[in-house]
């Protein structure tokens, strides 16, 4: 797919939602409104796009019937509240990680998703990269063996500033919502889910969010993940996937367009180079709308729950909710 086929509407419009309006011109289109809760943002974010329309508020560009698809680019907190009136008003909804704040407010969204015959998403650039699509192609023939082992990292420093949004309980901070579902979501593209045990250790920041987190899971096959997360120490976005055969390493993920693939019998190695990181949004786009033009979600959205699940029992077991889930 060169063009897009589809009408967006954009509520939120930080950092990634100007990613998103480069990715859209990527796909020979232009995002058609946009609302923001600074409207003056909005509008600049209009004019540097040339988005035909700003609204007031969420419900004017909702009732728009020229739009058909809402993505949604806001703090974490408010994802469910827009993704419910969204769906209500018989949009598709593409909405950034972490989709909601718990699993029970995404099994809301996905039944009223299902009851309205509409596609819900996850922006989980994962699940869409070739380079990911090719090691899952290469794992399946067998040639690896059996998977025993995933370590993933993901560390970024942010200053001590627990008024940002990435340290403050009232925007959803910490660092699982915020990289910790990457972590997480490439976890669980290459490892089931099903049956999982958990342990975990957490340091929280002054403000209650979780800043440093180690995470260990096992499933009934006997596959075992590491990951180690912060948002105050640096690490390398590294990731080692181990099977009986070999191991795949990433690098830079998640928008990784590269990968080694080293064999245990001989220690060979092969070089893994696909697809492009710098269009990485551009996948997704694509992926939702061709999810939208056959009716079938191929947003791997059932991975997107299990993350999500994961990611609740972390911070039941750390005594962390937000304002909203009190």
């Amino acid at each position: 797919m060169n063009k897009s086929r589809y009408t967006w509407g954009v509520i939120g419009c930080g950092t990634i939602a100007n990613e998103f309006a480069v990715a859209m011109q990527k796909c020979g289109n232009n995002i058609y409104g946009v609302y923001n809760r600074t409207s003056e943002s909005a509008k600049k974010f209009a004019e540097k796009y040339n988005i035909d329309r700003v609204y007031n508020n969420e419900i004017e560009l909702l009732n728009d019937e020229k739009i058909e698809v809402v993505y949604i680019s806001t703090p974490h907190n408010k994802h469910i509240e827009y993704i419910r009136n969204a769906l209500k008003n018989g949009k598709h909804v593409l909405c950034e990680k972490a989709i909601t704040l718990n699993s029970n407010e995404l099994s809301e969204a996905i039944e009223i998703a299902k009851s309205k015959n509409l596609i819900l998403a996850e922006a989980m650039t994962i699940y869409h990269m070739p380079l990911y699509q090719k090691l899952e192609e290469l794992i399946n023939t067998g040639n690896l063996g059996k998977l025993s082992l995933i370590q993933a990292n993901f560390g970024s420093f942010k200053e001590y500033d627990m008024k940002n949004r990435f340290f403050s309980m009232d925007t959803a901070g910490g660092a699982l919502l915020d990289i910790g579902v990457y972590a997480l979501s490439l976890t669980r593209n290459f490892m089931d889910f099903s049956n999982i045990e958990m342990k975990s250790f957490v340091k929280k920041a002054e403000s209650g969010v979780d800043e440093n987190a180690s995470i260990i899971l096992k499933n009934d096959k006997d596959e075992l993940a590491n990951i180690t997360i912060s948002l105050h120490s640096k690490q390398p976005k590294r990731v080692v996937i181990v099977f009986e055969k070999g191991y795949i390493e990433i690098y830079d993920y998640p928008r990784s367009d590269k990968a080694t693939i080293t064999y245990t019998e001989d220690s060979s190695i092969e070089k893994i180079e696909l697809g492009n990181s710098e269009y990485a949004l551009k996948y997704e786009i694509e992926n939702m709308e061709m999810s939208i033009k056959n009716s079938k979600n191929m947003m791997k959205l059932d991975h997107t729950f299990d993350v999500m699940k994961i990611m609740t029992d972390l911070r039941k077991e750390w005594g962390l909710y937000y304002p909203e889930e009190q």
